[in-house]
């Protein structure tokens, strides 16, 4: 059941968010169509993870390995998003409202190496998906357990997912694991299978070999 406060914040948010996007014609990326409804997709299972006993492990080139309980997460400070959302199957949805904590932030407490320029995000599911360091230090990219002021469900990623807003979907990992931290790009699960490496919406880069 949401609560009243949160539910004032995401409608001021909301309010906000709505309000500077408008000065943007160019809102929806192109090829995209608008959508109210959230449709899921994912690679068809859907991992047997609940809250109690849901971890992340932040891992690899960084001074300060991170094994973090959603208790864990509730301790830091909590922060309520609102970005649009956009598929490579070419549906968007706008003013989504994501709720968690910064990823900024638990980097920024790993204390990343100089050398660790690229992550690996791993879900309970096997799926795997890269970025660029730089692209989760973004201050609109979340580490989300609630959605529209309720606890994310499974369907969407719960317990806790990646969002990372100015990527196509896929680059944000449902049922988030761990992140691993390196030196080199290793491509993940669909970009190994032609999914263009760096996901720019407003690129329209869907697919390798279409730049």
């Amino acid at each position: 059941m949401k609560n009243k406060t949160v539910e004032e914040k995401i409608r001021q948010a909301k309010k906000e968010h709505s309000k500077s996007k408008q000065e943007n014609t160019k809102r929806l990326p192109p090829g995209q169509t608008l959508t109210d409804k959230f449709p899921v997709l994912d690679l068809g299972i859907t991992p047997e993870i609940s809250f109690d006993n849901w971890y992340l492990t932040i891992y690899g080139l960084v001074n300060r390995e991170l094994k973090l309980s959603i208790e864990d997460l509730k301790k830091c400070k909590q922060v309520i998003h609102i970005s649009d959302f956009h598929c490579v199957t070419h549906w968007s949805k706008f003013d989504v409202a994501w709720g968690g904590v910064s990823l900024k932030d638990l980097l920024d407490y790993a204390d990343l190496k100089p050398e660790g320029q690229f992550a690996t995000l791993y879900s309970y599911d096997d799926y795997t998906t890269n970025l660029p360091v730089t692209a989760l230090q973004d201050n609109d990219v979340i580490l989300a357990y609630e959605l529209e002021g309720e606890l994310l469900k499974k369907e969407h990623g719960g317990p806790v997912r990646v969002v990372v807003p100015k990527r196509y979907a896929w680059k944000s990992a449902k049922w988030i694991k761990a992140i691993e931290i390196h030196a080199e790009d290793r491509p993940g699960f669909w970009e190994v299978r032609g999914y263009h490496n760096d996901a720019d919406p407003w690129q329209e880069e869907r697919y390798s070999g279409e730049d």
